[in-house]
């Protein structure tokens, strides 16, 4: 299994969906451009996050190679949203997605088209 946050690095109540889970443990975690974070790249990226950015509630999952957009679970409704990381506060979500599966078909289309 990959070295994801474990329960007592992520915020209250929240839990990896097993979407994610099952995705990561068939091994899928490169979609160039997008990449699953793990280990040290992840914590890095959620402390980053939750620094930049201490009014939301954002959990880092995968980021895009060419850019700094990160996608996360928002914790306070549940849905997956890609963030341009290091932008201003207001304008820092770019996507978003109902659930893990709508932000995988997306990421799926970026890596045809990124080829």
């Amino acid at each position: 299994m990959a070295d994801l946050l474990n329960l007592s690095e992520l915020p209250e109540a929240f839990s990896y969906p097993s979407e994610f889970i099952r995705v990561v443990e068939l091994g899928l975690t490169n979609l160039e451009p997008w990449w699953i974070l793990t280990g040290d790249l992840l914590r890095d990226r959620f402390k980053g996050i939750v620094r930049r950015y201490p009014e939301r509630s954002l959990v880092p999952f995968a980021r895009r190679q060419d850019n700094d957009d990160v996608a996360c679970w928002d914790v306070s409704d549940d849905r997956v949203v890609v963030i341009h990381d290091f932008a201003s506060a207001e304008k820092v979500v770019c996507a978003e997605f109902q659930d893990f599966y709508s932000w995988l078909r997306q990421a799926v289309d970026d890596l045809i088209e990124f080829d």
